[in-house]
């Protein structure tokens, strides 16, 4: 769980870089086995069923929307690991707010594998409620149909480039591409990616999975593209550079987790700064001398999604956990785990946002830019292309 601990120092060729301001994530495939939900025809104030329901107005307000989710009981959840963003301590408080019993599945799945799961489960009782993805994965997903359109009570805080005008996904945290280094295991730890190629790396940079499925590495392989010559329209830079990395031994095809790092099997990682300044925390006095570094020559940043599946077994709780996480308590909780919320800066204005929290955010310089829709898609594609030809 991402605690509010002294923040790990943050470093970019000896300087403090700039985290985020923003305006401001494996599961098999799965079989379609299970019985099929009941019917859920509790409808609001407004004679709209929960399934049907667009906006908390639709419920008759708040309290009607909490009376519909208690009822359901049950919130189906999937790819939320406890130490990421601190969605343990969202877990528990939702759980302790409501009456509503919290069922996380796979916690370490990827994008690729909600997606799979939401199509696969599709009429069945344990299909998702409610998916958080990668942008790419989020976008993607609403051309396919998957999800609900639902506007939370603090959509109009939400700048517009952030989410979908029909309210099929909306963003709501993020991070930079960052690198983590065990200094206990590596004399030099490396700052940027070119510092990555260096012989003295050999058999140990990793990265949070594999990019055509995992967003986080999906960003690694952005950044590294930025740092390489490239740009948002051109990913290719970022796929050739760790085809480099893969031929002189320095990438390792191992999975970045908690557990590698811990035991040493991936002691320098690729992945969100918020992840990897909560691994500071979590294996402080474990051996563990966890530095992190956001890469001048590749600074890349980007939010994750939130989205409800169109056919969610629960759809009153998916659409409270939405309003929960929307809601300065929700978004706080991600601030406490080193991540920049979506609405930090309507809260800032407002005085909502947990000055302490804030104040263990490194300082940004600059507003960071995103790709678009279509900028995503072409990187998507690429990669599928290509990746497994540049690291085989």
């Amino acid at each position: 769980m991402r605690r509010a601990r002294p923040r790990p120092r943050i470093r970019a060729n000896g300087r403090t870089v700039a985290a985020l301001a923003l305006t401001t994530a494996t599961l098999t495939v799965l079989t379609a086995c299970g019985a099929a939900p009941e019917e859920k025809a509790e409808t609001g104030a407004n004679g709209v069923k929960s399934a049907d329901a667009t906006s908390a107005a639709d419920f008759g307000g708040m309290e009607k929307l909490v009376a519909a989710a208690e009822k359901e009981g049950e919130l189906n959840v999937i790819a939320l690991p406890p130490d990421w963003a601190n969605y343990g301590e969202l877990i528990k408080t939702f759980q302790e707010k409501y009456k509503v019993k919290i069922k996380s599945e796979t916690p370490d799945a990827s994008s690729a594998d909600e997606i799979a799961a939401v199509k696969s489960r599709k009429g069945q009782k344990r299909a998702p409620d409610v998916l958080d993805l990668g942008i790419a994965f989020a976008r993607s997903g609403a051309a396919e149909n998957l999800f609900a359109p639902y506007k939370v009570t603090a959509w109009d805080k939400i700048p517009d480039s952030q989410k979908d005008a029909d309210g099929r996904w909306y963003n709501d945290y993020g991070g930079y591409v960052s690198i983590g280094c065990d200094a206990a295991r590596i004399t030099n730890c490396p700052e940027t990616f070119a510092d990555l190629l260096k012989p003295e790396y050999k058999g140990k940079v990793a990265l949070n999975g594999n990019p055509t499925k995992s967003g986080s590495a999906f960003g690694g392989v952005y950044a590294a593209a930025l740092a390489d010559k490239g740009s948002f329209g051109d990913i290719q830079p970022g796929i050739d550079y760790f085809g480099k990395l893969k031929k002189s031994g320095n990438f390792i095809p191992v999975e970045s987790t908690p557990a590698t790092v811990e035991k040493g099997e991936t002691p320098i990682s690729i992945d969100w700064d918020y992840l990897n300044a909560g691994y500071a925390d979590q294996f402080k006095g474990k051996g563990v001398d966890w530095k992190v570094s956001v890469p001048s020559d590749g600074v890349y940043a980007q939010y994750y999604s939130q989205a409800i599946n169109k056919d969610a077994p629960n759809p009153a709780a998916a659409r409270l956990w939405m309003e929960y996480l929307y809601s300065a308590e929700g978004q706080n909780l991600w601030l406490k785990g080193y991540a920049r919320p979506v609405l930090l800066p309507a809260m800032t204005e407002d005085g909502t946002a947990d000055k302490a929290f804030v104040a263990k955010l490194p300082a940004v310089e600059g507003t960071p830019a995103f790709p678009s829709s279509e900028e995503l898609d072409k990187a998507k594609s690429t990669l599928s292309e290509n990746w497994d030809k540049a690291v085989s």
